[in-house]
């Protein structure tokens, strides 16, 4: 706002005491516009003793003492004046009233400066007062903005100008104001020490567009082509607003990211980019970017960019999504499974975007899911065939990986059809062949000898394990009688099966299931065998009971005729003598 006085004129006296000493009074500074006039308002006064006749008194510019021979403005005794103010310059005051008031016409920048006004009363009564008046020349009007103009709040601008020279009055109009709203023209107003100026005021609400727009005061004198603008630029502090920022950012693994945050604010805001609370990175600045160097998928996710000044804050999002291959797979469930039971396996992953899931046994698709992160395999009432090796194999644009995993089912033994004997020449050789999980015991019974061999006795038989395949070969040797019963018995924590073992008449089919290195460990066995039992058959002799009668079975799996039996034609048969076994 423009405080204005209409006070009556304040008087700088050298001497404050009531008794009228030497004393007088002009505005300390005052205004105009080149090329028109000033009138200096003065007064002044001296002791009451004095009484001069006539009072003279002369105006001097720059310097209050004569002896510097200053510049003469006006004198009143010999109007002799320095050649830059002739026909420039004359007294509108009456110096018989005290009264010193000077005019000056036709301003010039070289007439600004310091004028003195000098009492002359005759004889010695001169007095030069201290009190000086400083005259500036100016060619704009003065524009007074607020010193804080702030967006939505209604602010006051001003235009003055000053109004000192009686001969010409200046108009005020605003330039560049349209759309901030209609000048209010105050019209002559008098300031503190005496001097006068022409005020216009414009209120209006700024908003954030109007920051930097250029505001005009236009003053023309009437009659005359003198026209001066004066402008001022608004300053209009106003809170950020993001204006610029990345939307949704779709990014390859490992590839280089760049988030553009940029805001609209007076005065610059602080700018901060945050991800999950954490500041990332900040900076004073209209933009800032964020890099994130070979991005990995835990970068994945939203960042805030929060802009703050002193008058408010705007804050905005993007989502960075980060693309990338499936992680190898995990696998949750029951891999051991008793046959009967249900089986829930549990296959996820993580990937972006989500992939194909596909869970296969032996290039069988069991189960498949599409852009999904986990897929559940259901096998109800699971039987042998179910063990084995299965793989879950996820993948999408990005790669493809996969997780092997093996299910145990568990189940009791089954004696396969495959188990017979057979019979060539005096040997006999049984084949019993089971599939169970866990691996089962497996015995051989002769009911007709009461003798049962299991295979931890590997002198008489031989056992191979493949996947759930249990093989185990029984060889009796000297069988010239008709070949005895065998029953083969299986047993494991999951139960008991008991077959009695059908005979063919080609060994050889024996020799095919065990190959050509079993066929050589059944005969190294028989071979040892044969060994054994001439030596027992010896201790027998020297040491047998008198009390075994003739027809009670002695539990051996051997008779004085046993040889081995002739194996595969790749091994050719052969005796084996006593001699071999030392």
């Amino acid at each position: 706002m423009i405080f204005l006085t209409t006070l009556p004129l304040f008087w700088i006296m050298i001497s404050a005491s009531r008794g009228g000493h030497w004393g007088a009074w002009m505005p300390s500074s005052i205004s105009a516009f080149e090329g028109t006039c000033v009138s200096i308002p003065c007064r002044f006064d001296f002791p009451d003793e004095l009484r001069p006749a006539v009072v003279h008194g002369v105006w001097y510019f720059n310097s209050p003492y004569p002896k510097n021979y200053p510049p003469v403005v006006f004198k009143s005794r010999t109007q002799v004046v320095h050649e830059s103010f002739q026909g420039r310059s004359r007294l509108l005051g009456d110096l018989g009233l005290r009264n010193c008031t000077l005019l000056l016409s036709t301003l010039s920048p070289e007439l600004g400066g310091k004028y003195y006004f000098r009492g002359d009363l005759g004889g010695y009564n001169q007095y030069t007062f201290s009190e000086h008046s400083v005259l500036d020349i100016i060619n704009t009007p003065n524009i007074v903005v607020p010193p804080e103009v702030v967006a939505g709040s209604e602010v006051e601008v001003s235009c003055m100008v000053p109004d000192n020279c009686p001969e010409l009055r200046p108009e005020l109009s605003w330039l560049g104001h349209e759309g901030l709203g209609e000048p209010t023209v105050l019209g002559r107003l008098r300031e503190d020490e005496g001097t006068w100026v022409q005020v216009s005021l414009l209120h209006f609400v700024p908003t954030r567009e109007a920051n930097g727009h250029r505001l005009g005061c236009q003053a023309a004198f009437p009659n005359t082509t003198l026209q001066f603008e004066g402008y001022a630029s608004l300053d209009v502090k106003y809170p950020p607003v993001i204006v610029e920022m990345n939307s949704s950012v779709e990014a390859i693994e490992g590839s280089h990211v760049s988030l553009l945050c940029g805001a609209d604010s007076n005065p610059p805001p602080l700018l901060t980019w945050m991800r999950d609370g954490m500041v990332l990175r900040e900076a004073v600045a209209e933009s800032l970017y964020l890099d994130l160097e070979e991005v990995t998928p835990g970068e994945d996710g939203v960042y805030a960019c929060l802009a703050e000044n002193a008058y408010g804050q705007d804050n905005r999002t993007v989502e960075l999504n980060v693309m990338y291959a499936p992680w190898k797979p995990t696998v949750n469930g029951t891999m051991v499974a008793v046959e009967g039971e249900t089986v829930s396996i549990l296959c996820s992953t993580q990937s972006n975007p989500d992939p194909i899931l596909t869970i296969f046994k032996e290039k069988q698709i069991l189960a498949t899911v599409i852009y999904e992160s986990q897929l559940q395999l259901e096998l109800p009432a699971v039987t042998p065939e179910d063990d084995g090796e299965y793989w879950c194999v996820a993948e999408n644009q990005y790669g493809q990986t996969g997780t092997a995993f093996n299910l145990s089912v568990e189940f009791a033994p089954i004696i396969l059809l495959e188990s017979h004997c057979a019979a060539a020449r005096d040997t006999v050789q049984c084949l019993c062949v089971v599939k169970a999980n866990p691996e089962p015991s497996v015995a051989f019974e002769l009911p007709s000898r009461n003798v049962t061999v299991n295979e931890t006795e590997r002198e008489f038989v031989y056992s191979e394990r493949s996947g759930l395949l249990l093989t185990s070969i029984l060889t009796l040797r000297g069988q010239a009688q008709a070949p005895p019963r065998v029953i083969c018995t299986s047993r494991n924590l999951y139960g008991t099966q008991s077959l009695e073992l059908p005979f063919q008449g080609a060994h050889r089919l024996m020799w095919a299931k065990i190959g050509p290195v079993g066929a050589v460990v059944a005969f190294a066995i028989l071979i040892a065998i044969v060994c054994y039992i001439t030596q027992t058959r010896r201790k027998k002799n020297i040491t047998e009971s008198p009390s075994l009668s003739a027809g009670d079975n002695p539990h051996v799996l051997y008779s004085p005729e046993f040889r081995i039996s002739g194996a595969p034609d790749k091994y050719e048969s052969r005796e084996v003598s006593t001699r071999e076994c030392h």
